[in-house]
């Protein structure tokens, strides 16, 4: 792998319970179980520097250990067991309960690197068992500051954007990543899009942003403002207006289990295709073909 550029890999494309999705027996759900190959994972980001040999996770999602080891089998076995570092979006939890397999109990890590907002931050100090893990150095949290590139190695850096989504425990950005002069936009979650997301999306490669729904159907009974976030209906009417290479970097990731665009073939999924766009998948990378 020596010379080759760094990528990213598509870890997990699901809202936090994934798909299949505990104590339910929808559709999805049962065809997740019964085939793996629509099963999603919680979304999840690898970033890649194979000339280095090291890798570094945006989120440590539940599904921590798979993702993992997903990743080292899709580039080397070679690689760490252990990430070179974790950069957190946000206190949902879906979004860092893994950081609980660096603990004692499992795999018994060392100062592995932590980046976090300050919201966030002190939200892993003042509580347990975050907190243990902090005192016992199996974890180190680093600063992030809002709009300031941080240098990951010399060839990988990452911006935090912040953006609107219910800050009920810490605040929530996205991440620009930059590899070797390129740059991709990873945003799993906002409550709504701002003015700037055309902005961003004009300046990256790949735009994975958050679809959690398709529409405002999807949770009968539910009062569905209580979990806001822009529908894929409303960002195809949004975005259908941009040019067709503007439009072909959008990947919808973070669907929830009950999103018709989970599965492959689906009407709700040739509505995105046919507006220029993409329904991300577990184990999509940038730039394709790598490693």
């Amino acid at each position: 792998m020596n010379g080759e550029p760094p990528f990213v890999v598509v870890l997990g494309t699901a809202q936090d319970g994934g798909c299949p999705q505990a104590g339910c027996r929808c559709d999805a759900c049962q065809a997740a179980r019964a085939d793996s190959s629509f099963r999603r994972w919680p979304a999840c980001l690898g970033i890649v520097d194979p000339e280095r040999g090291e890798y570094w996770l945006v989120d440590a999602t539940p599904r921590f250990p798979e993702q993992v080891e997903a990743l080292r089998d899709t580039v080397s076995e070679a690689i760490a067991a252990v990430p070179d570092g974790i950069l957190l979006t946000h206190a949902h939890m879906g979004h860092y309960l893994g950081l609980m397999q660096l603990g004692q109990e499992v795999m018994g890590a060392a100062d592995v690197p932590v980046w976090a907002m300050p919201r966030m931050r002190l939200f892993l100090s003042e509580n347990s068992p975050w907190r243990e893990l902090i005192e016992a150095k199996h974890i180190d949290v680093r600063h992030l500051v809002a709009g300031a590139s941080c240098e990951l190695n010399t060839r990988v850096q990452v911006t935090p954007l912040v953006v609107p989504h219910r800050g009920d425990l810490s605040e929530t950005v996205a991440f620009q990543v930059t590899l070797a002069g390129e740059r991709v936009l990873w945003l799993p979650d906002i409550d709504h899009w701002d003015d700037a997301i055309e902005d961003h999306i004009k300046d990256c490669q790949v735009a994975w942003l958050d679809g959690t729904f398709f529409d405002e159907t999807e949770l009968p009974g539910r009062d569905m403002s209580t979990v806001p976030h822009p529908t894929i209906s409303e960002s195809l009417e949004r975005f259908g207006v941009l040019p067709r290479d503007e439009r072909e970097k959008i990947r919808f990731i973070h669907l929830n289990h009950s999103n018709p665009v989970g599965t492959p073939g689906s009407d709700a999924a040739q509505k995105v295709l046919a507006a220029g766009m993409h329904v991300s998948v577990d184990g999509e990378r940038w730039p394709a073909g790598q490693c």
